[in-house]
Formats: C-alpha cells, structure tokens, sequence
C-alpha cells in the first residue's frame, strides 16, 4: 500500500509472540515500554495488550507468548517512524514472530479508559475488497463479572467457525474485567452477518443492554491498509 495515499489519522495493531525462554521480559516490557511510548511523536493513544484465546474470559485463556501493541497515530509517517526508529519496536527483534496492521478507522462508538481514541478523526470510507479489522473491548462490572464469563463462551465458540474470518484473538489490558477481542475479516459484510445473524452474538449483545454488564464499552472497526509478517505461523 503507498502510504502517501493516506493523510489522515492511522490506527496500527503489533502482535509479537515470543519463546517461553523470554515470556519473563515481555511480561515486564508491559511496564517498561510505558515511558518511551509517552514520548513518541505522533501518538495519540496506545495500550499494551495480553492475549489469549478468547474461549472462557479468564485467566486460564491467556497466551504468554503472545502480546500486542494498539495505537492511534496523527499520521501514516509518525507510523513508520515510529517502526524505524522506537526502542520498543527494537526491543522485538528477539521475537519467534511479528506481526502488524496498518488500519484505518471507519466506525467507532464508545470509550477506552474514559478517552474516545479517535476524537475530532474524519471516518475512512470502506473500499469493496478490502479486509476489515474490529475491535470490541468492555470493562466489566465486578458484579457482573460471572454472568459475563458464563455468557460469552458461545460467542467465542460460534466466531471461530463463521464463514470469512481470517484471525481473532482475545485482547486485555488485565487478567480479570479489562477484556476484548481483536478480529480480522474478508469483509464488512462478512463482519456484519456475524455481528447481525449470529444468535450466540445477538443473545449477548441483547443482555449487554438488559443486564448492563459494562461499565466502559468500544466498538471499532477498520479497513485493512496492509500487513506485515507473520503470526500463529500465518500471513494475515
């Protein structure tokens, strides 16, 4: 993809996964990578992100050799910037795998820790044939934690097996109540039947309304501008 076509606000997903010789200095990069990220030029929002997968919602999902970075960038050239230069991104050099996206934010709707990450951007339009990435992230209410749990297994269940999803992977910013799910798509169509059709899904998304679960929700959605390298031993 040539960058210079995009001028607007980028958003990008780094996913790494790691041996089991280096899951110690991973786990201790989610506090180190901290300060020069709040030093980078052109970032406007960031998270360190576990990973696990996404079957039960609770500590025994997680994957410790795997970890992510999501972010929000003025520009396509603070990205790759950012790519070429961090001490973050160095830091990665020792890892099995990498993997990213370049993602351009078409939908969105909510909060991340009280900040809207996409404030004052201007939607892309989604291009026919272009993949589609989507976030779904929740904090959820300590009382409501094992309903939640108990809920979303069948979602997770019925969207490994839905015609036209390329990856998902469960995403959390803690073990417990800081929870989300990562997705890519062949396309906004093939999102949306799952989104819309699914009754594991429309059930769930019918006792978020009902049962409040969440205390923070956001939704996004992306157009794949490009990816790079591998993860899970796949090219996405």
């Amino acid at each position: 993809m040539d960058g210079s076509l995009i001028t607007g606000v980028v958003a990008s997903m780094h996913l790494r996964r790691v041996a089991s010789g280096q899951i110690a200095r991973a786990v201790a990069s989610m506090a180190t990578d901290r300060l020069p990220l709040s030093r980078t030029d052109g970032l406007r929002f960031w998270k360190l992100l576990g990973t696990g997968s996404g079957q039960t919602f609770t500590p025994r999902d997680a994957d410790p050799t795997t970890w992510g970075l999501f972010a929000v960038w003025d520009s396509i050239d603070a990205l790759r910037r950012f790519e070429a230069q961090s001490s973050v991104v160095r830091s990665w050099a020792s890892a099995q795998e990498q993997w990213s996206a370049t993602l351009l934010p078409l939908t969105w709707k909510g909060s991340w820790s009280r900040r809207n990450p996409f404030d004052a951007v201007v939607p892309g339009v989604d291009v026919p044939g272009r993949s589609i990435a989507a976030i779904t992230r929740a904090r959820v209410k300590p009382t409501q934690w094992p309903a939640f749990a108990t809920a979303t297994p069948p979602v997770a269940t019925a969207v490994n097996g839905t015609p036209g999803l390329r990856y998902a992977v469960g995403i959390g910013e803690a073990p417990i109540g800081l929870q989300g799910t990562f997705s890519m798509w062949d396309s906004m169509e093939a999102l949306r039947t799952f989104a819309y059709k699914s009754p594991e899904h429309l059930a769930v998304m019918q006792r978020t309304q009902t049962d409040r679960w969440y205390a923070e929700e956001m939704f996004a959605r992306f157009g794949v501008l490009d990816t790079v390298g591998t993860i899970g031993g796949r090219a996405l």
